[in-house]
């Protein structure tokens, strides 16, 4: 007896379509079969859908201590099962930041029994805590560690090469790093004067981000030690990373991958405002280079909501950032839909690629014996975005009013069905993501 069947779905194994029943049973993936005669608590029929290895968002700020007025561990986990995603790894930049033991331990705390999907937190390092990241790391639920290189959004910056390198060695898994040159951004911070947003990325310019990338794999070479670049951004990042990818792995969003400079800040102002920005054309099309030969490694949504008020300040006064885990799968699968990639592709990117990276134990993939986080997905279903159908705190969206055809359907965390037909189900059931630190 299985707590949940799933039959006639189109099941994602590898680079291959699968039509397979799936049985799950303690929260594990018990069946996998041809076969329609086993018996069930729950019967989902999946005639028409394609069941998708659960959606891993690997960088999410659901603002949790101190700023819960643009979001929280709550409603933020709500916006990911409603968008499809069953697993996300939260930023340490909150009030106070994640980077004791202690404050990790609090914020785990935080998030038991209400969050709607699994969850991990970084740990964020600082130019006086690389003595404890070791200890950090290990910490259950905890993810690995952030570095901030380039003041952005929060209070955690390791802005010069001798701490850089110091937290890259005392640490042994993968961490991740906001790479911007932060010498770099002090020095022309004085061009912005009166400028307005579309200046955005004339400050934050490609040089900025290009050089703290070159800093970033110089420290992984010379450390050895792997490290994740968030949020690539330009097409000169993507020829360097190509021929320096031993200890590299990269990420991209899916505003870079969408929107482009001038037309998003003419139509969006500061709401289009991120960090890195976006930026003109050619540089969208290098990141797509990127994923076409295999420079990118995942997709993540970078959610980092601010409130309307917020946004809606003088630039530079308004701050950076932008919702992004209940869009991340819909803007994606309408690329696969237009043929940007494949969807198998898509799947590396943000399922089995986050997981293999960080070595989370069970997930990114449908086989027996994983965790039975799973996303079921039309790929015809058309439907507009808009900021009411959004659950962040903030209560908007940079792709309102935007057509997407392929939509999730169901969200299934740990065999629970948590999201059908764009409602929640039940209560917060999501878990902390265990990680191998053999």
């Amino acid at each position: 007896m299985y707590d949940l069947l799933i039959k006639n779905g189109n099941v994602v194994i590898g680079d291959s379509y699968q039509r397979l029943n799936i049985g799950i049973k303690n929260k594990k993936i018990e069946l996998l079969s041809t076969s329609y005669d086993y018996d069930a608590k729950n019967v989902v029929d999946a005639k028409n859908l394609i069941i998708l290895p659960g959606v891993i968002d690997s960088q999410v700020h659901f603002r949790e201590p101190g700023s819960e007025h643009k979001e929280d561990l709550s409603t933020g986990s709500k916006g990911a099962a409603l968008g499809g995603v069953t697993s996300v790894f939260e930023m340490p930049n909150t009030y106070p930041p994640t980077s004791t033991v202690q404050r990790l331990k609090e914020k785990l705390e935080l998030a038991r029994d209400r969050m709607w999907v699994n969850y991990a937190f970084y740990a964020g390092a600082t130019p006086d805590n690389f003595a404890s990241l070791a200890e950090l790391e290990k910490v259950p639920g905890c993810v690995g560690v952030k570095i901030f290189m380039g003041s952005s959004t929060g209070n955690l910056l390791v802005p010069d090469d001798e701490t850089l390198i110091n937290v890259l060695k005392s640490r042994n898994y993968r961490v991740a790093v906001h790479a911007e040159d932060e010498p770099r951004l002090m020095d022309r911070k004085k061009l912005i004067k009166e400028n307005g947003v579309h200046f955005h990325p004339v400050w934050r310019d490609e040089i900025t981000a290009l050089n703290a990338t070159k800093r970033v794999i110089k420290g992984a070479n010379e450390s050895k030690k792997p490290v994740h670049i968030l949020h690539i951004t330009t097409e000169e990042e993507i020829d360097y990373i190509k021929n320096n990818k031993e200890y590299i792995s990269v990420e991209v969003t899916p505003q870079h991958l969408t929107l482009n400079a001038p037309e998003c800040y003419d139509e969006l102002g500061s709401f289009a405002q991120m960090n890195p920005p976006i930026r003109e054309i050619r540089h969208k099309k290098g990141l797509w280079r990127g994923i076409s030969e295999g420079v990118v490694d995942i997709i993540g949504s970078d959610h980092a909501p601010h409130t309307i008020e917020e946004k809606n300040k003088p630039y530079p006064e308004c701050p950076s950032g932008m919702p992004g885990v209940q869009t991340l799968l819909p803007i994606m699968l309408s690329h696969v839909n237009q043929g940007k990639l494949s969807l198998f592709k898509l799947c590396q990117l943000i399922s089995s690629n986050p997981a293999k990276l960080f070595k989370a134990e069970n997930k990114g993939e449908i086989k027996l014996n994983n965790d039975a986080d799973l996303t079921i997905i039309d790929m015809n279903k058309e439907v507009k975005i808009t900021n009411e159908i959004m659950a962040n705190k903030s209560g908007w969206t940079p792709f309102n009013n935007r057509k997407v055809k392929g939509w999730p359907i169901m969200t299934i965390v740990g065999g629970n069905i948590v999201m059908r037909d764009g409602e929640l189900i039940g209560k917060p059931k999501g878990k902390p993501i265990l990680f191998n630190r053999d």
